[in-house]
């Protein structure tokens, strides 16, 4: 008798696959953790260890931090992070909570290999740092393209208030553009060569240029006229410019600081229009000027050193010679609040001349209660150092303020620009090996690697908020970074050639580079 085959599977229709439910997944048991919530500006912590549930929000832990620190009635947003052991013994590694302890570190969706490893038995330092409580508008598309500029623009900054915006070219000219209206406002024409250099001063009354004639030139925002005669003296290219802090000048005069190619800064009467000292000293070109909060003056240069002067008579204060190669960029954690003065994120306007000063001086003294003013400066040996204050440590016989604080290591070639945020929390820094690297602000601690662009990024600028951060680049993009994710949160296209500067305050973002137009 002949074997009987069994009769044909009936298939599926794609009807009723479609119509069938999938398999319901099994539920995910959530552990609950012991939390311990510290203070990451002084280590401290709030209140006792409390037991949660591992995937309780962002918003939850906000929440409960304001609860701890006894703020009812006017919370304050904060970012959360852990830090963990990664598996290969490697030094610690931070993670980002950007919605709970559960999904970003004991179940995160993709782990590797040096991902540090955290289990529910942990108890979870919980790092909480304040944030601004106001938010910058997310910059999106492109508002304006504006045109004028015959040839590169090679540097531009915002204004204080950030309703005006500076670009100077290659054409000789700056342009002062005004970016409520996004139209052009001033054509500065003057110089004899390449304008190299901008800058405002705090009270946005004027701007300084400096040429590759050797020329520094101040001009009056609301005329568009030259303040007088050039200001000279300088043999060779003006490479960087610092006016003096509003709350450190006396009476109407203001102080400018400008750096040269010929090894020496000299510091001029913005009044006066007189040369109040020069500071001699450096064997090379001098490629970066800072003018601190407390009076001293910081310069970087091509022969390995960064300087430290007194700004009320131009003594040399200490050398710092850590770096073996040129110093191409510096920053100061008090940067962003000495360069808006007394214009903050209110808009109130300050009514006269001593009001602003004192305006300035009270948002100086408030940044200096959670920090010191800390530098870090960048150069072509592929490292950064980070340096304690210099101003009081001249005053402390126990400190050691030749001693960097740390060394920062990463970047696989030149830094070309370093920036803190303007809560002085990170640091951001660009390189030649085409990446931009995050680092803890106080520690020196890397952060995270914003890995995007393809090509060198020349520049990097924070938003007012400390939220968010944009780069520009060889590669003719700028990106805008998320930094809860570290990854691109947007990428501004739009250029068709190299971008060389970037600028970003209130909520728009001022770029300008080889295609010789601005973008807005």
């Amino acid at each position: 008798m002949a074997t009987l085959l069994p009769p044909p599977k009936r298939q599926r229709s794609a009807y009723s696959k479609s119509i069938k439910p999938d398999p319901v997944p099994e539920a995910v048991e959530i552990p609950s953790i012991v939390v311990q919530f510290k203070n990451a500006e002084d280590g401290s912590s709030f209140g006792p260890a409390v037991n949660l549930p591992a995937d309780t929000s962002r918003d939850a832990l906000q929440m409960l931090v304001n609860k701890l620190r006894g703020e009812t009635e006017d919370p304050l947003p904060y970012s959360f992070h852990i830090l963990g052991k990664p598996k290969n013994d490697a030094a610690s590694t931070r993670v980002q909570i950007s919605s709970s302890i559960f999904s970003d570190a004991i179940a995160p969706p993709a782990s590797t290999s040096t991902a540090p490893t955290f289990s529910p038995e942990d108890i979870f330092e919980l790092w909480c740092e304040p944030q601004a409580v106001f938010r910058v508008r997310s910059v999106g598309r492109c508002s304006a393209t504006l045109t004028g500029h015959a040839s590169p623009i090679l540097c531009c900054a915002h204004s204080p208030t950030g309703r005006y915006a500076a670009t100077g070219s290659g054409d000789a000219t700056c342009r002062i553009w005004d970016m409520e209206t996004e139209t052009p406002k001033w054509n500065l024409t003057g110089h004899k060569g390449w304008v190299l250099c901008v800058e405002w001063d705090a009270q946005e009354k004027m701007v300084a240029t400096g040429g590759h004639d050797g020329q520094v030139r101040l001009w009056d925002l609301k005329t568009g006229q030259a303040v007088g005669q050039p200001l000279l003296g300088h043999t060779k290219w003006i490479t960087s410019l610092a006016f003096e802090p509003l709350h450190l000048t006396k009476g109407s005069s203001q102080r400018l600081a400008s750096a040269s190619k010929d090894g020496t800064i000299r510091v001029y009467n913005t009044s006066t229009r007189k040369l109040d000292f020069v500071l001699s000293g450096h064997g090379g070109s001098v490629n970066v000027v800072r003018w601190g909060g407390e009076g001293v003056i910081y310069t970087g240069s091509s022969d390995r050193t960064v300087k430290v002067w007194s700004g009320v008579d131009g003594k040399l204060i200490r050398t710092l010679s850590d770096h073996a190669h040129w110093v191409n960029t510096m920053a100061l954690s008090t940067d962003f609040v000495l360069r808006t003065g007394p214009f903050d994120h209110t808009g109130k306007q300050p009514s006269s001349e001593e009001n602003a000063k004192e305006l300035a001086l009270k948002r100086y003294k408030e940044f200096l209660r959670a920090s010191s003013e800390i530098l870090i400066t960048g150069s072509d040996d592929h490292t950064l150092f980070l340096w304690p204050d210099q101003a009081s440590s001249s005053l402390n016989a126990n400190a050691t303020p030749k001693k960097p604080l740390a060394r920062l290591t990463g970047h696989q070639k030149q830094v070309n620009h370093v920036a803190f945020s303007p809560d002085g929390r990170i640091i951001a820094s660009a390189g030649f090996d085409n990446a931009v690297k995050l680092w803890e602000g106080k520690t020196g601690k890397f952060i995270a690697n914003l890995r995007g662009h393809v090509a060198a990024v020349y520049r990097v600028a924070w938003s007012a908020d400390s939220r968010m951060l944009v780069s520009a680049s060889k590669d003719s993009t700028l990106k805008l970074w998320d930094l809860k994710k570290y990854k691109i949160r947007l990428d501004l296209p739009g250029h068709t050639d190299e971008v060389y500067c970037v600028d970003f305050v209130a909520d728009k973002v001022v770029s300008g580079g080889r295609d010789r137009t601005v973008k807005m």
